[in-house]
């Protein structure tokens, strides 16, 4: 099996009431990427600008980050700002800078068309069939996306789904796109709109699976103190997929210990600023928690 990821690589600066960190590495391609890598070797599409440093993709290599997808162009890489309130859900985007990423136009290198998986992350959904058309062999599609497509394109945004096997979205965009209060029938609706998966995550609440016969249900693994929520939802995705690649296995016992390895993941991420935790931990910190959420979920 292989899992491809296509996705920004950025610079961040964040703004929590815990504290300030700035221009620390971030984008939904790295997040999801380092999560991944707990369970498999991903490719990375993306594109940096010649002020990202050496040393961090040297870093993503050693965490077994197959980078030849991943261009150096002439600029200055992704930018974003943003500022947490005291509630992590609240959160104020102070400015973005596109820079190299405003005319990112992803080519797969070769030996990543060959991949059996392909995580579009949070992309233009106008670009979703330009990727998908250099995948020979693909035998499974995931993607997320963000408000901003879903209010701007939504006509295209509906037609991408339709071409998924998974798709990930927080509770607030999943009524958004279901326009649908209540969660479960926006899940449901979003269902049979064509993905075979819908993965709702509801941050310090967990995450809500919808299947066509089944629902499944994962609680958060508890949290005293949440320090930065940046890219958690991209490191669910992210183990959830690489779990799956791991295993070579899209059965419904597999998706739900799928779920439950994202859940984890994300779990870490948010101890500490950027890609810090998860830098930090090893497979064996994740089994430990994995079994530690076990415990605390069974009855």
């Amino acid at each position: 099996m292989s899992l491809v990821i296509v996705g920004s690589v950025a610079f961040d600066t964040v703004e929590t009431p815990l504290g300030r960190r700035e221009k620390i590495v971030g984008g939904s391609g790295s997040y999801a990427a380092v999560a991944a890598s707990f369970f498999t070797r991903p490719g990375l599409v993306s594109v940096v600008g010649q002020d990202f440093p050496k040393k961090v993709l040297s870093l993503f290599r050693l965490r077994n980050i197959d980078l030849e997808g991943l261009k150096i162009k002439k600029g200055r890489t992704l930018y974003w700002h943003g500022r947490y309130e005291k509630d992590p859900n609240l959160r104020t985007t102070v400015k973005t800078q596109l820079n190299v990423y405003e005319n990112f136009r992803p080519v797969l290198p070769e030996k990543f068309r060959q991949a059996d998986m392909v995580f579009l992350s949070n992309l233009d959904p106008d670009s979703h069939d330009f990727i998908l058309s250099q995948l020979s062999s693909v035998k499974l599609v995931a993607m997320d996306t963000i408000r901003f497509w879903i209010e701007s394109k939504p006509e295209a945004l509906l037609k991408a789904i339709q071409k998924v096997d998974i798709l990930f979205v927080n509770d607030e965009e999943c009524r958004l796109i279901a326009q649908e209060i209540n969660l479960v029938r926006a899940g449901r609706k979003l269902q049979a709109s064509g993905p075979k998966i819908i993965v709702v995550k509801k941050g310090e609440h967990g995450a809500m699976l919808f299947g066509k016969k089944f629902v499944f249900g994962v609680v958060a693994h508890p949290c005293e103190e949440v320090i930065d929520p940046t890219g958690a939802g991209d490191c669910f995705a992210g183990a959830f997929l690489g779990y799956l690649d791991s295993v070579g296995g899209f059965t419904q016992r597999e998706i739900r210990k799928a779920a439950v390895y994202g859940n984890v993941v994300a779990s870490l991420v948010i101890e500490d600023f950027g890609l810090q935790k998860l830098l930090e931990v090893s497979e064996l910190d994740i089994i430990s928690r994995y079994k530690s959420f076990k415990k605390l979920s069974s009855f």
